[in-house]
């Protein structure tokens, strides 16, 4: 909560936040150049992860060129052992034995988290051991040298709390350049933005606490009291200091899930506050470089934000949504986009309601998107593209489960319409759609309840890909587990369209496991390729029956429960260096 560099004066406290006049001295070149360093290691991870990105991007897609014309692909479906043990120990390995997404849970009720998986969990510990050293490096830690120690200290705590700012804002930002960059899902970033905001807050505390001790051993605590009282260096780092305890308190899992949009607003708001009381603390030194960095990237993020919510939902009419409810307490959301949306299998939206909340957005994932003609366009018959693109409105659908909060409300506003509500809405948005299941030979696919909608773009895209000979894919088998046989209606329009596709009974599977059948009659397989069954289903069994039977390289997607992920990644890791299969889990946390 002070300045660098601090000249002994007649007033012990006052000799703690001198001013920022003093020469820079030594201790500063090494504050800056060890917070250069932490920005240099992290550039440098990202540019081992970009690099390792691009070398696996162009082998699916040469995989990809090869397979088009090849209905065995044996090649393809020989595993790499090193690589596989690679995967199975490191990469897909949950931190301890199986549990990585099914939430740890206090007292069997409220849910306080996940483990890191065990890449992720080495990660943060270099992260974690990269600023105890660079915090400790050069320090003189003699009893006899107390007021240099905790002048260093509290120099360089302050420091990397700062500069550690910039990826903190970076990372816990929707439109991270770096999600779309490495492939890295906004959750994996969520997660790291959560554990480098513990970092800083601890840095920030031992800044704190390494000023309060000097100023109280050389002016007491009435000195103290004179400073937080008069001093505007003082009081601004005092600010910042309990702003960061602040959200780290109320940032907790509980508290997150329970009150998730009083969490939302207050965050933001105590983050500008923060942010402010930084800049202030920092004016006229060299670390000020720093929280305007943060600022700067805090603000360019949301100021894309809005630009895509403007462009989105402005103009042609804006931006409708149809609401629908359905059996098995969920809603069909349609939704009539102002402009046209290039939709990709596996993206998402964040949708807002004014009617039903005007400062809350929600993600969900778009399970289908169709383009129909405008029906109140004025511009006649189409002359050219221009004209063709105008003509064309986009709708994209999601199926939303009842929770509590926004879609508690919004269940019941459509329940008590009693049939379709249309409302204005604004969507913001595409994220996602991360990953493409086009370059493996087989896909296998799991969904659990409403983590159907995640997968039901991949099935389209390949059934027509594989009718149109655009992918690799020849074999692709659903795995749907449902509590009850009315959930089939959250999709069945969407379905019946996939089953109506050209080629369909030749490379697509449907397995259907209804855990809560209300009597055996319920459980009646349609076909051959559509098949249901009671109960659960054994996840290993169908991993290695598909392992039996694949063709080229596998890809293993998986959406749902975090047991039903957890289970799926088990099976996966099992089988690698016996067979070529990826693995990809979809999921969404705050």
């Amino acid at each position: 909560m002070s300045t660098p560099t601090s000249t002994p004066t007649s007033t012990g406290a006052s000799s703690a936040s001198s001013s920022a006049s003093t020469p820079v001295s030594t201790e500063d070149v090494d504050n800056i150049l060890f917070a250069t360093y932490t920005l240099v290691a992290l550039a440098s991870v990202v540019g081992a992860f970009l690099t390792y990105r691009l070398i696996s991007s162009a082998a699916r897609y040469i995989r990809k060129l090869t397979s088009l014309n090849n209905d065995n692909q044996m090649y393809f479906r020989m595993p790499s052992t090193w690589f596989g043990r690679v995967k199975k120990h490191l990469i897909y390995a949950p931190l301890f034995r199986s549990r990585h997404m099914q939430e740890l849970q206090l007292l069997g009720r409220w849910g306080i988290g996940v483990l890191p998986t065990r890449f992720q969990t080495i990660f943060l510990t270099l992260v974690v051991a990269m600023n105890v050293a660079l915090c400790a490096t050069g320090i003189e830690w003699s009893q006899s040298g107390t007021t240099n120690m905790l002048n260093h200290l509290r120099n360089r705590s302050g420091t990397l709390a700062v500069v550690n700012l910039i990826p903190l804002v970076i990372m816990g930002g929707r439109n991270n350049p770096l999600i779309q960059c490495l492939k890295i899902s906004f959750d994996t970033f969520n997660l790291l933005h959560r554990w480098f905001g513990r970092i800083i807050v601890i840095e920030a505390v031992v800044h704190t606490i390494s000023w309060t001790v000097k100023a109280v051993h050389l002016a007491g605590w009435q000195g103290v009291q004179e400073e937080l009282q008069t001093n505007q260096l003082i009081i601004s780092g005092f600010i910042g200091t309990v702003g960061f305890v602040f959200i780290i308190l109320h940032s907790s899992a509980l508290l997150r899930h329970a009150f998730y949009e009083t969490f939302l607003h207050m965050h933001i708001l105590v983050v500008i506050l923060v942010f402010a009381a930084l800049y202030i603390h920092l004016e006229d030194l060299q670390q000020q470089i720093y929280i305007q960095i943060t600022i700067a990237c805090w603000a360019i993020e949301r100021g894309i934000r809005l630009g895509l919510l403007i462009y989105r939902n402005a103009g042609r009419g804006g931006t409708r949504a149809t609401i629908e409810p359905l059996a098995g307490d969920a809603i069909r959301v349609t939704v009539k986009m102002a402009r046209p949306w290039n939709y990709q299998p596996g993206q998402y939206m964040f949708l807002t309601l004014p009617s039903i909340g005007l400062w809350t957005s929600h993600p969900f994932s778009v399970a289908w998107s169709d383009t129909e003609e405008r029906l109140d366009s004025e511009k006649g018959l189409a002359r050219n593209r221009q004209d063709i693109l105008a003509l064309q409105q986009t709708t994209i659908s999601a199926i939303i489960r009842r929770r509590d909060g926004f879609t508690n409300a919004l269940y019941k506003k459509a329940e008590k319409a009693q049939g379709r509500l249309t409302m204005t809405a604004l969507v913001e948005g595409p994220y996602g759609g991360l990953h493409s299941l086009s370059s493996y030979g087989s896909a296998l696919i799991f969904a659990g309840g409403v983590g159907i909608t995640h997968q039901v773009g991949y099935i389209r895209d390949l059934v027509i890909g594989f009718a149109n000979g655009t992918v690799a894919t020849r074999r692709v088998t659903l795995v749907w587990i449902i509590q009850s046989p009315e959930h089939l209606e959250w999709i069945r329009p969407w379905m019946t369209s996939i089953l109506a596709l050209d080629k369909r009974r030749d490379i697509l599977k449907i397995q259907l496991f209804i855990t809560r059948p209300r009597a055996t009659k319920e459980i009646q397989s349609p076909s051959a390729t559509v098949q249901m069954f009671p109960g659960r289903p054994n996840i290993d069994t169908i991993v290695g029956i598909e392992c039996e039977a694949q063709v080229g390289a596998m890809g293993v997607s998986v959406c749902g429960t975090g047991a039903l992920a957890d289970d799926v990644r088990m099976a996966v890791r099992k089988r690698q260096g016996v067979a070529n299969i990826d693995f990809v889990e979809e999921s969404y946390s705050w």
